[in-house]
């Protein structure tokens, strides 16, 4: 037995769990958005902080980081009784393909589990919804919880996403907004940039090497 969890936020840079394998992929026609409500980590019930969840939108691609986790139904058990906890804001899962970097053709992963919130402000209490990026960004700047501040949730996975070689424009643009309202100036990141493109057509080009995996489940945060 073996399962996968796919993050694509907070869980690119802290997992939070023991795994035995990490693979840097994506995901197809979903793309990171700050809609999420977190009122007991990065934020208060008073003062919402905003995080990331997922938008369906055909054609677009979302990168983040996959952890294998191994050992037997115990092991397994406990991450995902932990993931679970930590995903407790997260109202929807979806079965989706997981590729792998280079390999943009055919599935490395399927039935793949991703959590993600229901954009409905009736029936899911934490889907704030989209707003003008300034509007967000004071409100990023600002939140803070337990967990400690909002913007920092932000600047972390802005660091992360550059990590693993994939930059989100929505991130970068996001994280300078929040940096203008705190007065910030630079990044602590370098200058050259690898931007992650968002579109399946600028993949088609790679030349695939398919070395499937097993099936997983996976999450986010």
């Amino acid at each position: 037995m073996v399962f996968w969890v796919f993050g694509y936020g907070s869980l690119v840079w802290n997992p939070g769990f023991e795994y035995d394998e990490k693979v840097i992929g994506f995901i197809k026609d979903y793309r990171r958005v700050f809609d999420l409500a977190c009122i007991d980590h990065r934020g208060t019930p008073e003062s919402p902080a905003r995080t990331c969840t997922l938008e369906n939108v055909e054609g677009v691609i979302c990168w983040g980081v996959a952890y294998c986790v191994r050992g037997g139904p115990e092991r397994e058990r406990l991450a995902m009784e932990y993931l679970e906890r930590r995903e407790c804001e997260y109202d929807k899962k979806t079965l989706v393909d997981f590729y792998k970097e280079g390999e943009p053709s055919q599935p490395a992963l399927t039935g793949v589990v991703v959590f993600a919130s229901t954009p409905d402000k009736v029936s899911n209490k934490y889907y704030l919804g989209p707003a003008p990026l300034e509007e967000m960004a004071r409100q990023i700047a600002t939140a803070h919880g337990p967990c400690g501040n909002n913007r920092d949730y932000l600047f972390l996975l802005e660091k992360a996403m550059f990590a693993i070689g994939h930059e989100d424009d929505m991130v970068i643009e996001l994280a300078k907004g929040v940096r203008k309202v705190l007065g910030i100036t630079g990044n602590g990141i370098p200058t050259e940039r690898k931007r992650t493109g968002t579109s399946t057509k600028a993949l088609k080009s790679l030349t695939p090497v398919l070395r499937p995996l097993q099936e997983a489940v996976a999450m986010d945060s």
